[in-house]
């Protein structure tokens, strides 16, 4: 049994499910009814995406040279790459929705009356939406690559 292969492989379902959790929550708020007290919350739960997303990097290398299977694993198999590129692209996906979300912020702060234009919430919207649907390649990919596939 290995300890450190362990500890590493829980902490990166948590971050995973966690990140899941923050894109769920991220879509349920962004909705035609957006006050400054739901978009300041917003913000903070975009906030944590991204240092889940960035810790979710940092436990994945581990993993990948301190883990079990050994960097070879992960670096010949095919899977483990389709996994990455969804992950790049969900990432890729939130900048929009994160760089809406401070902008809308800033004016709700500095303009107590403001109100988030419908066009650009429903683009946010589906923004989030395309993250959701393409993350849930994520585990489909590690299911498979936990039985061997891509290798």
């Amino acid at each position: 049994m290995d300890t450190t292969d362990l500890l590493l492989a829980i902490a990166h379902h948590l971050l995973v499910f966690s990140l899941a959790g923050i894109i769920g929550a991220e879509f349920v708020l962004v909705r035609g009814d957006l006050p400054a007290v739901t978009l300041k919350r917003l913000v903070g739960i975009d906030r944590h995406y991204g240092i889940i997303a960035a810790l979710i990097v940092i436990v994945g290398v581990c993993r990948v040279f301190f883990g079990l299977k050994g960097w070879e694993f992960y670096v010949y198999n095919w899977v483990f790459w389709a996994k990455m590129v969804a992950f790049i692209i969900v990432g890729l996906l939130s900048v929009i929705p994160t760089m809406r979300f401070i902008s809308w912020n800033r004016q709700a702060s500095g303009d107590p009356s403001f109100s988030v234009p419908a066009a650009e919430l429903a683009s946010a919207k589906n923004y989030v939406r395309a993250e959701g649907f393409i993350f849930l390649l994520i585990p489909v990919f590690a299911a498979a690559m936990a039985r061997g596939y891509g290798y």
